[in-house]
This record gives structure tokens, sequence and C-alpha cells, in this order.
């Protein structure tokens, strides 16, 4: 169906018709029910069940009522309607030791040269590696690593192909390169265990969430996008699980990764200049004291 047969066929209308009119009166709730009660309207019957008033669908009342606050809401309304975040910048996969050594080059370079203009570099980072699905079989080797340094470029290196060559190394072990992530602790200790390389210099945007929003809650990256950035960052298990020790990496798999990356480094930038929570809190009460007096 092209444009103008949409538009005809009245989608543009009915958009108009729930979001800007005002809600209906009892006379046309009245005139609604009396022509669906009309015998000449051909339609399914259902006798065995009871006969209740017809009342309109939730999602029309949420439409058009000005206060949805005040309505329940429909399961999964919320996530239901944020935006998608995905990462549409330039997407560079490296899958050989030499690709690799030179993409980590090319990074070290290219960071070296922000160092002149920002005090502290932080670059987003995640891992993924093949999951196991029998009882006494480990996971995988760390078989992919992405790295994000800006809204544009995001490199994903295949590491179950080629190993950690040195400048990647030296990249992780540099402990003034902040690497920022959900649970990155976790994943330096499994990058240590697989390949004997520490990654220095992390950040986990967990507790960086609870220091300046407060309280101890248990952040995913999903839900730290959600409460941060009012986006949904979808997972489908099916890429999540799937095998990141394959051949080359399909093109839903590099969008994955890159995009965990890409928000990991979005959502450091969105928290580092908050104020710290306990901050918030002093200066409500000194405030609070002044009014008092």
């Amino acid at each position: 169906m092209n444009i103008v047969a949409a538009e005809e066929s009245g989608f543009t209308r009915l958009a108009s018709f729930v979001c800007d009119c005002d809600p209906f009166t009892e006379e046309e709730l009245e005139g609604i029910e009396a022509s669906l009660s009309n015998p000449n309207i051909k339609r399914r019957r259902f006798n065995h069940l009871t006969p209740r008033r017809r009342r309109l669908p939730a999602s029309l009342i949420a439409l058009q009522h000005p206060n949805l606050s005040s309505l329940p809401r429909l399961p999964g309304y919320s996530r239901m309607r944020l935006p998608a975040i995905k990462f549409n910048g330039r997407i560079m996969y490296s899958r050989t030791f030499d690709s690799v050594e030179k993409a980590a080059a090319k990074l070290l370079q290219a960071l070296g040269e922000k160092n002149r203009e920002i005090v502290q570099i932080a670059i987003g980072f995640d891992i993924e590696w093949k999951p196991s699905f029998t009882k006494g079989v480990p996971p995988g080797k760390v078989a992919v690593m992405q790295i994000c340094t800006d809204s544009s470029h995001c490199h994903v290196l295949h590491l179950i192909h080629s190993g950690i060559p040195r400048n990647l190394q030296l990249l992780l072990e540099d402990p003034t390169v902040l690497k920022v992530g959900v649970g990155i602790d976790g994943d330096a200790v499994k990058v240590f265990r697989d390949y004997k390389i520490s990654v220095k210099g992390v950040m986990d945007l967990s507790l960086q969430a609870n220091q300046k929003l407060g309280g101890d809650h248990k952040w995913g990256l999903s839900s730290l996008t959600e409460k941060l950035l009012s986006k949904q960052l979808k997972k489908p298990n099916k890429i999540r699980l799937g095998n990141w020790e394959s051949h080359v990496l399909s093109k839903e798999q590099l969008e994955y990764a890159a995009t965990d990356a890409f928000v990991s480094w979005y959502l450091y930038q969105a928290i580092k200049d908050l104020p710290d929570a306990q901050e918030v809190t002093d200066k409500s009460a000194e405030v609070d004291g002044l009014v008092q007096e």
C-alpha cells in the first residue's frame, strides 16, 4: 500500500480524530450504541456470553483524557511507547590479527589527539561471548569486544579469531582511558580470565547512577537507558544468546554489539555532569533552614 492509498483508507483521519477531538458526550455514546444494536447490521452473535454494557477501548480513553497519569496504564504501556535507541554511526568490524592490530593503533592515535582537548577520555566498552546451555559446560571465551569513542564511530573486534594484539593490550591496560559500562567489573574479570590481560580504568555506570540519583538500585543497561534517556534498548535473545564465535558476524550482531557500546558511552555523557544525590540533599536542607529562619 502506497502513501496515497494509506491516506485514502482513513489512517490519517483516524489519528486526527482520536487525538484532536473532544471526549465523546453521553448523546454520542448513545448514538453509537444505537447503531451497533441495529438489526440490519450483520455481525457474529455470541449467545453464550452474558450481555454487558459496551465500553470504549482503554487506549482511546487514554488518548482522549487530558490527564493520563490519573488513568490505569495497560501492561507494558511505558516501554511500548518509548522510542528505540540504536547506533547510527560507522561500525568498523575487524576479525583478523592484523586488522585488529591496525584498528587498535588507530584508536590509540585518535584517543591521543582527544587527550590534548579533554581531561578525561571515556570510551563505551562491552564484550560478548557464546553462552552454554549444557550443564557442566562453561561458556565460551570472550569472542567480541566493542569500543565506542563517540556518537559516530564504534569498533567491533572479533577476538575469538584474532586474539588480543599488542596495541589493543596497551589500550586496555591504559588507566588514563576510562572504560565505561554497566557491570564492567565483571567484564574485566572475564577478559583477564580468558586472555590474562588486565582492563584498567573502568567505571561501572550502575554505581555511578546510584551516586548521582540516590538509592541502591541494581541497574542494567536497558533499565538505565529507560531511566536516563527515555529510550528503549532492545535486546532480542536470538542475538544476545546467539553464536558470537561464528566465522563472520551478521549485520544484526554488529548493530547489536555497536549499540551496546554506544549506549554505555552515551549514558556516561548523561551522568557525568549530574550533581551527586548527597549534594542535592544538602542544598535542599540549607534552603529549608533559610526558609524556617
